[in-house]
């Protein structure tokens, strides 16, 4: 059975062609530049030279319309037609409480998405248009919706109710969702298999590290807590987002800079973070090259960092009364070696010991933590097309 999954952002357009007879990757594209001057295909397939399409793409549709020609065609393609692809899976960032799984998108799960649009207004719309674009290029293959939220929804009221007038979550919504859940449900669960454990008896803190960032608690598979929140903006200070501030500012910063309450929100969120404090750039490899070279503020930004995700650690090791693993995955998870180690430095009391030669490794799935260690620190790379094809098949499978 080969699965097409597709992830499309408001320009951009990822996706992969897996067989899942054996959930082999026969492709890897990323479509850019949709709807501005310059759109841009490129694919990438094992044993052969990159394929580039630059060609204007207005619409999703045009680009996944593209995409499909692509992976068909006799040259730079992996399938014979069409017919070979059995079902698409959508990721999809937000379904709010309306779905705590994946699920075979019809009409009603198009509505919720519709519904969810004003939680999620940068992302969902795009979503959207992905399936409906696939939807009028592929009428009878089935789609499958995979929401990053939906692994988050067990956590429990405590865990995602804000302390604020109890109405605002009944009519409107207001509570913690949480991103990056197929993330963190991947990599717990092969957190459980080098612990050689099932995952029903695991305890895991998972660390997804990149430009965006959050920890998640997660108890016998179960996500009990995590630190995102209404939106990606809480939380974890990251690449350009503040992460957790005290609410006040925003109305101080909005009366000394005769700014709107949009204007300093968008400065929370793509002029903040790493970005924010070092006034250098939201990559880190920037910051610890600058950090290196003896810039105070690009130093003070990983810190910033580190501390944060650590005291997350603490706070969520507390919480489920101990754990077996703490996993770092995603670009600074699994790339970074400075930043796993500050982070994890220090905290031997509790059952964290490092080893610095096992560390040094990057997008490598192992162990880096020392031989005694009470509690295992594994560096796991996320697979969240993996996730997206698996519950494809399944979903598809029951229908």
């Amino acid at each position: 059975m080969k699965v097409l999954v597709i992830n499309c952002g408001s320009s951009s357009l990822k996706y992969q062609v897996l067989d899942m007879k054996n959930e082999s990757v026969l492709v890897i594209g990323l479509i850019e530049r949709i709807g501005i001057e310059g759109s841009v295909l490129k694919q990438e397939r094992n044993g052969c030279d990159k394929y580039i399409l630059e060609t204007p793409m207005k619409t999703h549709k045009e680009a996944i319309g593209h995409v499909l020609k692509t992976i068909i065609d006799p040259v730079n393609g992996v399938l014979n037609s069409m017919d070979e692809i059995a079902a698409v899976g959508h990721r999809v960032v937000h379904a709010g409480e309306k779905y705590s799984g994946s699920v075979l998108i019809n009409e009603d799960v198009m509505a919720a998405l519709d519904e969810c649009t004003e939680l999620a207004p940068l992302h969902n719309p795009p979503n959207i248009l992905g399936i409906r674009a696939c939807q009028e290029l592929m009428p009878n293959t089935p789609m499958v919706g995979v929401f990053d939220t939906a692994f988050h929804q067990t956590m429990p009221k405590e865990a995602y109710i804000y302390a604020i007038p109890y109405e605002y979550y009944e009519k409107y919504g207001v509570r913690r969702y949480g991103f990056h859940g197929t993330s963190h449900r991947f990599v717990s669960e092969r957190a459980a298999l080098l612990l050689g454990k099932s995952v029903q008896d695991t305890k895991v803190i998972t660390c997804h590290l990149g430009n965006g960032a959050s920890v998640a608690a997660i108890d016998g598979g179960k996500c009990m807590d995590t630190s995102m929140g209404f939106t990606p903006l809480e939380g974890l200070v990251m690449g350009t987002r503040s992460g957790d501030i005290d609410p006040a500012i925003i109305s101080f910063i909005k009366e000394k800079e005769g700014l709107t309450v949009n204007e300093v929100t968008n400065i929370l969120n793509k002029k903040s973070g790493v970005l924010g404090i070092s006034g250098i750039s939201s990559d880190f490899r920037d910051i610890e090259d600058a950090a290196k070279g003896g810039n105070e503020r690009a130093q003070l930004a990983l810190d910033v960092f580190a501390l944060k995700v650590k005291s997350y650690i603490g706070a969520y090791l507390a919480e489920l009364n101990g754990a077996d693993a703490i996993v770092f995955t995603a670009g600074v998870g699994e790339n970074g070696i400075e930043a796993r180690m500050s982070i994890c430095s220090n905290l031997e009391h509790i059952g964290i010991k490092m080893d610095a030669v096992r560390n040094k490794v990057r997008g490598k799935e192992t162990e880096i933590s020392a031989e005694d260690s009470a509690i295992k620190v594994f560096l796991i790379p996320t697979n969240e097309e993996l996730v997206i094809a698996r519950d494809t098949v399944e979903i598809v499978g029951k229908s």
